[in-house]
C-alpha cells in the first residue's frame, strides 16, 4: 500500500507510530500496545491505525501474529521454536553422535580454507580455555573455538548445522552432565593438548591429520559423558571444577 493512498488521519497516524518506532519507550519485549490503546493514545480512529500498521509490516518495521499482537522488527522464522524442541528432545549421546560426524569434517575444511588471522584467533581462544579458572568461562572459550573452527570451514550450510548443535550442547542439564564427566575423569591437561593438535594440523594445511585430531578429541568426550552416565552421580563428592569440551 502507497503511503500516499492513506486517508489524511491514516498518514497522521503512520508519522506518529514512526516515531513511536524510533523512540526509546519501546516495551522490553518489542510488543505494541492494542490497536484500541494507540488509536487513544494518538486521537487517530482504530482503522487508521490498522492501515498504518500494515504499511508498517509491508516495510518490514513491525510483524504481527494473531491472537497475540503486534511486535516490533522483523517477523521471526520459527527457528528457535524448532530448535528449542531438539533441546527437549535429544540426548547427549545423540548430540555426540552427530558431533562426531559433523566437526571433524569442519576442522578437514578449516584446514584447507582457514585464514591466518582466523588460526592466530584459534590459538588465542586456545590460550583462553587453559587460562580460565571457572568451568563457566572455559565454556564460553570452548564453543567459541569450536565455533570458529566451523566458520573457517568456509560452508554455511555445515556452519548452519554446527549451530543447531552448538544451541542443544548449551542447555544447561547437558553441560552439567559434561562438566561432570571432566570433572570425574580428569581430562582437562588432554582437553587442551588436544585443542593444540587440532589448531597445529590446521595451520599445517593437513586436513586429514585435522579430522583425525578433532575426531579423537570427540570420543575421549564421548567416552567421558559414557562413564560418567553410567555412574551414580550421588557418589561424586568433590566439587565440579572440571571444564567442557
Amino acid at each position: 500500500m502507497a503511503i500516499n493512498s492513506l486517508p489524511e488521519n491514516s498518514v497522521h497516524a503512520l508519522e506518529r507510530l514512526r516515531g513511536l518506532l524510533n523512540s526509546a519507550d519501546l516495551p522490553a519485549d518489542g510488543k505494541l500496545p492494542t490497536e484500541r490503546a494507540l488509536s487513544e493514545t494518538l486521537g487517530v480512529s482504530r482503522r487508521a491505525i490498522r492501515r498504518a500498521l500494515e504499511v508498517l509490516e509491508a516495510e518490514g518495521r513491525v510483524w504481527r501474529r494473531q491472537g497475540s499482537g503486534t511486535y516490533v522488527g522483523q517477523r521471526p522464522d520459527d527457528w528457535s521454536q524448532h530448535v528449542s524442541t531438539l533441546v527437549a528432545g535429544t540426548d547427549l549421546m545423540e548430540v555426540m553422535e552427530v558431533r562426531l560426524r559433523i566437526e571433524p569434517q569442519l576442522a578437514q575444511l578449516a584446514a584447507m580454507r582457514a585464514k591466518p588471522d582466523d588460526i592466530e584467533r584459534m590459538y588465542e581462544l586456545a590460550k583462553k580455555i587453559t587460562a580460565s579458572d571457572d568451568a563457566d568461562s572455559r565454556e564460553l572459550w570452548d564453543g567459541a573455538l569450536h565455533r570458529l573452527i566451523a566458520q573457517s570451514a568456509g560452508n554455511q550450510f555445515f556452519l548452519t548445522i554446527f549451530d543447531v548443535i552448538n544451541h542443544v550442547r548449551q542447555d544447561e542439564a547437558w553441560q552439567t552432565i559434561r562438566e561432570l564427566a571432566r570433572s570425574i575423569n580428569k581430562t582437562r591437561p588432554v582437553s587442551y593438548a588436544q585443542h593444540r593438535t587440532i589448531i597445529d594440523a590446521i595451520a599445517a594445511r593437513n586436513p586429514m591429520k585435522a579430522a583425525e585430531a578433532m575426531r579423537e578429541h570427540l570420543l575421549m568426550l564421548q567416552e567421558s559423558l559414557i562413564r560418567v552416565t553410567s555412574l551414580d552421580a550421588r557418589q561424586v563428592e568433590e566439587p565440579l571444577t572440571e571444564e567442557v569440551g
